[in-house]
């Protein structure tokens, strides 16, 4: 993954973002292709920040299939992030992108005060493969059709997405201990289900 060693403010590239846009609409391909520094950080904590929101069902399923494909890149080692045509066609509302980045700024600005390079190698290869196997996890949960089971997993991308953009490996870390503990969760929950049915039906 591409370093650079120039501090931004997250925040405000977010801005910057949305006011480039050109038109009522713009495809994630056009995102991708704005994120010149730091692009799977920056990409990630796009598409994730909407799934943050409680009871929004919709544009996380919508988010959530590029986000485990960008994810899947990290795992794989890839350098820059890509797209195929099917996903890279998808838009979001400028409007949307505009509130998006509003609602996001003053959380934000709270995590980079605290975020600092520290653990590094966390942040870029080959340590990052393995965070990119736990985002493509969190990114598969997202997908669950249930009412706010979106909302955990989509704070663990965007901790985890900061830390990679802060080169901060202790985010890194919290981000991948709440996705997680999210996933660990869902199978005890899961696993009780099947067996309360299993009992109810006499099996």
């Amino acid at each position: 993954m591409p370093s650079s060693p120039e501090h931004f403010a997250i925040s405000h590239r977010l801005h910057q973002l949305a006011a480039g846009a050109n038109g009522p609409s713009v495809s994630l391909g056009w995102v991708m292709s704005q994120l010149h520094e730091r692009a799977f950080g920056l990409f990630l904590l796009i598409l994730a920040l909407p799934c943050c929101i409680p009871f929004l069902y919709g544009i996380p399923q919508i988010v959530a299939l590029p986000l485990m494909f960008v994810s899947a890149q990290i795992l794989f080692g890839r350098q820059t992030p890509w797209l195929p045509e099917r996903l890279s066609t998808r838009e979001v509302q400028t409007e949307a992108l505009s509130r998006l980045a509003a609602r996001a700024e003053p959380w934000l600005h709270r995590i980079e005060a605290v975020s600092r390079p520290r653990l590094a190698a966390l942040t870029h290869g080959p340590a990052d493969r393995i965070v990119g196997l736990a985002l493509v996890l969190f990114s598969a949960s997202i997908l669950v059709p249930l009412p706010s089971t979106n909302t955990v997993p989509g704070f663990a991308v965007v901790i985890v997405a900061m830390g990679l953009l802060q080169r901060d490996g202790i985010l890194v870390i919290l981000g991948t201990l709440l996705g997680t503990a999210w996933i660990g969760a869902l199978i005890v929950a899961g696993a009780t289900l099947i067996s309360l049915l299993r009992s109810w039906i006499g099996l």
